[in-house]
């Protein structure tokens, strides 16, 4: 799985790295190991950008098969992994990329190996969309000192980089699920999650001028699957890689545990409102999600 081209040259494939990042910051880079549950979607986009940039080691997890609506936005979704793993088969299209790369590949297993995983990773990234996984690895990434970087369900690409000392997302949202065990966690309460998720979505950003409200309707009602797209889901990938590099290298900057939203179609980034302009906005909302719903 690892053998490697005759012609391929680590140090040419990242020489046109140099002048974002220096020697020694490269070789940090081609050390480092990042753990990504989900490669699909933004996980897949965040992926592809880290192993571009060089990083030389991965754990990669998804209990998933690529299938026809994947591929409007999942960037290793292609005719010939129809029907494949979606680890295996992003692992092998990055060996395609980098045939130095150091790959571990897992499927449903992941959520128990976190105790072996997050000590050997320099940071994690979420690209699960399951409310049970997502809250053991949150709580697991916590318990050892790794940073996570995840992002919200929403039209508009996002970016958040949680700390060990931030807040997770299930206590800052206030999500059922807190001091449930993940084993515990129900299908409702996952659902009860994706609620909350989507009202601080709309609270906190313009995502709602730029959606087909029916249809996210629809979504929430549970009558069809989530809708993406291939930019926004691209966009917010990148976001979550680039985040990556800042916490490897040990770069300032960057965004917080609440994170961002970037706006393509109004060209600015929209940050978490104020608490008394969300509280406002919070109540006109909750109307509008009820409306929805109904």
């Amino acid at each position: 799985m690892n053998n490697v081209l005759p012609s391929f040259s680590y140090a040419e494939m990242t020489t046109r790295n140099r002048g974002f990042v220096n020697e020694a910051e490269q070789a940090r880079l081609r050390d480092a190991c990042v753990f990504i549950p989900g490669v699909g979607g933004m996980g897949g986009a965040a992926f592809m950008a880290l192993v571009r940039a060089g990083i030389g080691r991965f754990v990669i997890a998804d209990l998933d098969v690529f299938e026809v609506s994947n591929l409007n936005r999942q960037l290793f979704a292609r005719a010939d992994t129809m029907g494949t793993l979606k680890a295996e088969a992003a692992a092998r299209l990055a060996l395609e990329i980098n045939p130095e790369l150091h790959i571990e590949v897992m499927g449903r297993e992941w959520t128990e190996r976190l105790p072996d995983i997050l000590p050997r990773a320099d940071v994690a990234i979420n690209g699960t969309d399951d409310a049970a996984a997502g809250a053991e690895f949150y709580r697991q990434c916590r318990a050892h000192g790794r940073t996570l970087i995840d992002a919200y369900a929403s039209p508009l690409p996002s970016v958040t980089v949680v700390r060990p000392h931030d807040p997770r997302l299930e206590e800052r949202l206030g999500y059922p699920t807190v001091g449930v065990p993940w084993q515990a966690i129900t299908r409702d309460m996952g659902v009860e999650c994706l609620m909350k998720e989507i009202e601080y979505v709309l609270v906190h950003s313009s995502s709602h001028k730029y959606v087909d409200l029916d249809v996210a309707g629809q979504v929430a009602a549970g009558k069809r699957s989530r809708f993406s797209f291939a930019t926004m889901v691209t966009m917010a990938g990148t976001l979550m890689a680039e985040e990556a590099i800042r916490q490897i290298l040990g770069r300032s900057g960057g965004t917080d545990c609440r994170g961002y939203f970037f706006n393509p179609h109004a060209q600015r980034v929209e940050r978490p409102l104020l608490p008394p302009l969300a509280f406002a906005k919070r109540v006109l909302v909750r109307r509008f999600m009820a409306k929805l719903l109904a």
